[in-house]
């Protein structure tokens, strides 16, 4: 089989150079032991860097053909540079695994993806095995995240990332969603070709610094959700139907106060009420909001991405640069 390796990068300059090596050493040993071809291919993807690391991927090209890179036009986030280099790999592999550049994911575990892509799956998520090297907060929220989704309705595999082996018939199957808001860890499982899972330890990054803060773990978290469920909406819905039968006894009551004579000032409890009222017009707002805008930019289906640049071996076939979109 023709195993390609998929790696998105940004400002991964500082652990290009042993990230390239481990992969070498890693094709090199599958090679050996007859799992994979020698056309096999590690393929970085440059997501708009502003560091040296299209340069090195370069030159990883230069000294070693199994080496390739696709350069994006400009940083077009994490999850269109995986489908970037899936795409590219498609036509060329048998079947591609992606992985993050930062050597958290353990390389060991391609071994077993492969053994069961010839066991006949054609999806292998790579799942944490435990989460006993990230910090309580961290822990506590992504478990969070994860029972969140799978309470909104979201088909979304349980302590899993981007960290799979996916072969060309689903990444076939995987070219035909054509949504902009892209969440790979909800699309995949809806292919549904055969599929399992391998089990890891995720290691500590080698070096540099984290491209997912806070702010972009939360921002990629609710597109997930916005993306793949209407339960906030029809939760807006029940909401707003709880209001109006709490509003109608609340009528109710003023008018047998009224009639018995029971008048009450109630200024705390009429300025209490707007304000909740008002703060839950706006969040049901926002809500609505949300996915309004996601309708907006997926009926505008603007690309995805453009390929700027190939780095890719003389005997694969050639493409040109320009309009290389999805």
């Amino acid at each position: 089989m023709t195993l390609y390796l998929v790696i998105p990068c940004y400002n991964e300059e500082a652990v290009l150079p042993e990230t390239s090596r481990r992969l070498a050493e890693k094709l090199t040993a599958l090679t050996a032991a007859g799992k994979i071809s020698a056309d096999s291919r590690v393929l970085f993807v440059d997501d708009g860097s502003k560091d040296r690391t299209w340069a090195l991927i370069s030159e990883c090209h230069r000294a070693d053909r199994r080496f390739g890179g696709v350069k994006l036009s400009r940083n077009r986030g994490h999850q269109n540079a995986l489908l970037a280099g899936l795409m590219t790999a498609k036509e060329r592999c048998d079947a591609a695994i992606s992985l993050d550049a930062d050597l958290q994911d353990d390389l060991d575990a391609i071994d077993r993806m492969v053994d069961a892509f010839h066991e006949g799956y054609d999806i292998v998520y790579g799942v944490r095995s435990s989460r006993e090297t990230d910090t309580f907060f961290k822990r506590t929220t992504a478990q969070g995240f994860y029972k969140f989704m799978k309470l909104m309705g979201v088909d979304i595999v349980y302590n899993h990332a981007d960290f799979r082996l996916m072969s060309r018939r689903a990444l076939e199957g995987l070219s035909g969603y054509e949504e902009v808001n892209l969440f790979l860890r909800g699309i995949v499982p809806l292919i549904g070709y055969p599929s399992t899972t391998v089990e890891y330890e995720r290691h500590e990054r080698f070096a540099g610094e984290s491209k997912y803060p806070l702010k972009k773990m939360l921002a990629f978290a609710f597109d997930g959700i916005t993306s793949f469920s209407v339960k906030p909406i029809r939760w807006v819905t029940g909401l707003g139907f709880l209001i109006f039968l709490a509003s109608i006894l609340a009528l109710l009551y003023i008018l047998v106060v009224k009639l018995l004579g029971f008048t009450v000032a109630g200024w705390a409890a009429t300025t209490a009420s707007i304000w909740m009222l008002g703060g839950l017009q706006l969040l049901c707002l926002g809500i609505i909001g949300e996915y309004v805008g996601k309708i907006y930019t997926e009926v505008k289906a603007r690309p995805r991405y453009f390929i700027e640049a190939l780095e890719l071996t003389p005997e694969e076939p050639e493409e040109t640069a320009e309009n290389q979109a999805e």
